[in-house]
């Protein structure tokens, strides 16, 4: 029997089904590579996968495809496919983020709650805490997300729980906290800082810096998911965080010394739907999964870094060179 991986061209899916090829597992990957960014990055993450035999790749929207005979064929499902950011969630966008995060995970669980699957994972967010009064963040704190796509997330994973509690549909949700590292989207900040340092164009900096996030290293991750499903209790839920909270302002002479390019920074407004602070208690990891990270946050983006240079030809352009 095979695993299935939903957003498997996606930065985590992609590093996540090579880590299960890796443990000589058959894999069944599903994106239907949305426009969100460009497909050529998300090909690229794929090549590497369609190359193993072991791989199988479906292109589609989970919304169209035959999931009932799908699932007959696997034991286990990470469902990590999502319509993301929480910027570009607001207005007319928002009907994809009911499509995708909503509508397609509620057919997902829909056709998984009669099948003997070992366990369903779904890949949550620490958007649904959103201005929770709670730092650090534990799975108790309030849930109070300030972006659409944080509703979004919420709602997904409150049907994840629902299916469990009705249907005994084996599943755990982890809340994920700002994942970087190699094959980060590139609408993700450090992603864009690394490729406006390589470009030598200023750094777009929402609000005044002070924001802090804890961020988490993608090998961090994909070893929470695994151990998730492996040994996590049926219906529970749990923080995925780097064990440290950076204030962004302070990240910038990392950017410069990393690279040994200039740094320019240019301010830009507050955006709505950005939480002021994200911080994640993971003891309940720690306790059930055995979880605890490893990446300290330097040598990580020194790899991002290193990732960025490769994606974009690792030539500084000018940016009258686009």
């Amino acid at each position: 029997m095979k695993t299935c991986v939903t957003g498997a061209a996606g930065f985590i899916g992609s590093r996540l089904c090579r880590r299960l090829l890796e443990e000589g597992r058959d894999v069944i990957g599903l994106d239907c590579l949305t426009d969100y960014y460009p497909a050529w990055i998300k090909r690229r993450n794929l090549a590497p996968l369609i190359a193993d035999r072991r791989f199988e790749f479906i292109e589609a929207d989970l919304s169209d495809l035959p999931l009932g005979r799908l699932l007959a064929r696997v034991r286990s499902v990470f469902h990590l496919a999502a319509q993301a950011g929480v910027r570009a969630s607001w207005g007319k966008t928002f009907a994809s983020y009911l499509h995708h995060n909503i509508a397609a995970t509620q057919r997902l669980l829909e056709a998984a709650k009669d099948r003997p699957l070992d366990k369903l994972v779904f890949a949550s967010s620490s958007s649904v805490y959103g201005q929770t009064p709670d730092l650090p963040m534990a799975e108790t704190s309030p849930l109070r997300p300030i972006s659409p796509y944080g509703v979004t997330k919420c709602s997904a994973e409150q049907l994840v729980f629902l299916y469990h509690r009705n249907f005994s549909l084996p599943t755990v949700s982890l809340r994920f906290f700002t994942v970087y590292g190699p094959g980060q989207r590139p609408d993700m900040a450090f992603h864009k800082f690394f490729k406006a340092i390589l470009e030598g164009r200023e750094i777009p900096v929402f609000g005044d810096g002070s924001q802090t996030r804890d961020f988490t290293y993608i090998d961090d991750i994909v070893e929470a998911l695994v151990r998730a499903e492996r040994q996590a209790p049926d219906g529970e839920v749990y923080n995925v965080g780097g064990g440290h909270r950076e204030r962004l302002s302070d990240l910038f002479d990392h950017f410069e010394d990393i690279t040994g390019l200039p740094v320019k920074l240019r301010a830009l407004p507050v955006q709505k739907g950005d939480a002021p602070h994200t911080f994640a208690s993971i003891l309940k990891a720690e306790r059930d999964l055995g979880y605890a990270p490893h990446t300290a946050l330097r040598d990580g983006l020194e790899r991002e870094w290193a990732y960025v240079r490769d994606l974009y030809g690792g030539r500084r352009r000018t940016p009258s060179q686009g």
